[in-house]
Order: C-alpha cells, then sequence, then structure tokens
C-alpha cells in the first residue's frame, strides 16, 4: 500500500500526473464559473466566481475545456456516462444552451416534465402534474387559483426563495409579445377567462407544457432573463451540474462600469483599484445561502 502511494505521489509530481488529476477533477468532481449577467440576481451576482458540482445529476459526458469537444461519444443518447438523478423544482442548475451548447447557463429550475405553465405580467402560474391534490396538500389557499378547471399555484418559488425578483419598470409581457411575432419565444399566447384582460390583445397570458425528461429554466431575476420562455425547455442530456459554493466574488465600484482603460501597466492599477471584494460571499455554499434574507 505504501509503495502503492509512493507511485502516486510520484506520477501526481510530474507534468502529466498534474495534468491528468486536472483534467479527471474538471471532467467528473467540479468546473470553475463566473456568473458574467444578472439574470439570477440577487441570488447569484455578476462577478461571482463558483466551482459547479459535476455529479449532482449524474455524470455528465466530459468536454475539453474552451474547445467544448466531447471527449467520449454519446453512448446512452442523454449526455450522460452515468444516468443521475434529475433536477428538481426549485433547483438551481448549470446547463448548456439549448441554442449554442458551448455556452454554460445557469438558472433555476421551475417546473419539470408534465407541468403546465402559465405566465402574466410579473405572475408565473404552475399546475403540477402530480394533480389538485398534490397542489392542496403543499401549497397555501391564498397561493391557489382555479384556472380551467384545475388548481394552479401562482409564484410557487417567491418566498421560498428570497432572490427572487420582479422589476416594476419593466413591462415583460410586451417584450414577450414582440418575440412572439418575431417567432423567439417558445410560449404560446392563450386567453385565460380566469385571468385579468390586457387592452389591445386577443390573449393575456402564455401557456407551455413541459416535454417528458425536460425542465424549464427561469433566472431569478424574472423580468431581466433570457430562459426557457424564450427558447424552450432543456432536456436531461444538457444537464451538467449544481453550482456548489463561491470562492471569489467582486463587484465594480460606481458608476464608471463600463469604462475601458488602455493595457498600460499604470491603467492596470487603476482597474483592479476599480473593483471592490464581497467577503461576505466567499465561501459559501450556494444551497444554503439562497435561504439566507441577510444577502438579499
Amino acid at each position: 500500500m505504501k509503495n502503492l502511494l509512493n507511485r502516486f505521489y510520484t506520477f501526481s509530481n510530474s507534468w502529466t500526473g498534474t495534468l491528468v488529476i486536472v483534467l479527471f477533477v474538471i471532467f467528473f468532481v467540479a468546473q470553475a464559473f463566473v456568473i458574467p449577467s444578472g439574470s439570477m440576481k440577487r441570488t447569484l451576482l455578476v462577478g461571482d466566481h463558483l466551482f459547479v458540482k459535476k455529479f449532482s445529476y449524474g455524470i455528465a459526458t466530459p468536454h475539453i475545456p474552451w474547445l467544448e469537444i466531447p471527449v467520449f461519444p454519446d453512448f446512452n443518447g442523454n449526455g450522460h456516462l452515468i444516468e443521475g438523478s434529475r433536477p428538481a423544482r426549485g433547483d438551481i442548475v448549470v446547463f448548456r444552451y439549448p441554442k449554442d451548447e458551448k455556452v454554460h447557463y445557469v438558472k433555476r429550475c421551475v417546473a419539470t416534465e408534465g407541468d403546465e405553465i402559465l405566465f402574466q405580467e410579473k405572475n408565473l402560474y404552475i399546475h403540477f402534474s402530480e394533480g389538485d391534490e398534490y397542489i392542496k396538500a403543499n401549497y397555501p389557499a391564498e397561493k391557489i387559483k382555479t384556472i380551467a378547471g384545475k388548481l394552479w399555484v401562482n409564484n410557487p418559488y417567491k418566498e421560498k426563495f428570497h432572490g427572487i425578483q420582479y422589476d416594476d419598470s419593466i413591462d415583460l409581457f410586451q417584450q414577450m409579445v414582440l418575440h412572439l411575432g418575431a417567432n423567439q419565444l417558445a410560449m404560446k399566447p392563450a386567453l385565460v377567462q380566469e385571468l385579468p384582460t390586457i387592452s389591445g390583445y386577443s390573449f393575456n397570458a402564455f401557456y407551455t407544457k413541459v416535454d417528458k425528461d425536460n425542465f424549464f429554466m427561469m433566472g431569478d431575476n424574472r423580468d431581466h432573463s433570457n430562459d426557457s420562455r424564450f427558447w424552450g425547455s432543456v432536456p436531461y442530456r444538457l444537464i451538467v451540474g449544481k453550482p456548489w459554493f463561491i470562492y471569489f466574488s467582486w463587484e465594480k465600484k460606481g458608476a464608471e462600469e463600463e469604462k475601458l482603460l488602455s493595457n498600460s501597466e499604470l491603467d492596470v492599477w487603476k482597474k483592479l483599484d476599480e473593483y471592490k471584494i464581497r467577503w461576505n460571499r466567499i465561501g459559501r455554499f450556494v444551497e444554503t445561502m439562497q435561504y439566507d434574507e441577510s444577502f438579499f
């Protein structure tokens, strides 16, 4: 045993050994990502650097970093070497963007296969596939609404996850209408008698039902998120993992956030001085942080 450990130690100290170990970790254990946009604000912030747990939903087919070329063929036809559990409702999930699979997105899973979704301005209604009895047993009466003879839950995650927010200055319904006209919307227009009418339109909501082994993803920053409402649900084969913990986080100071500086040494130091480190976020597990009201 001691001889085996000595051989492993020698191997790990070689260039080849280091590369093999690093690739093994990236492929199967954890990978670093940076939050580039505000679609998950206030839960995950621009400038959060986090590790993603790669084994949360099975073992996804590994890809060569940066090039995003698969290392192995998709033997099982589901994007995973080892099939695992599926994302649950409420999970924050890292996945490959369905329209460009080399790009990674992070959103919250709000619905799973068989769930039905109605979206109206500032209101997300979900009829869960388990049916009316499940809804009555798990959600308070004030959040339940009867629509078309079935029970629907309005904004089922908003109280549970404190980072979820809407922007009163944004009319997302109007934006979705524009995307619908450009054939860039995954949801279908619907006229729902039980919901308020919207002046000037023959419909007052958008509807979809989640396909088998698919997951409907939305950003917590609901009115500033490019998500499943626009490009559809995410199949299991594109699921990568779950955000694990934040290992570094910083943000720009002041209002000059878009100012570009030259590459001189002085300007590099000026640029570093524009940022401040969010010490209170470093080392925090995303799974627990999303329930902590002090962050919001």
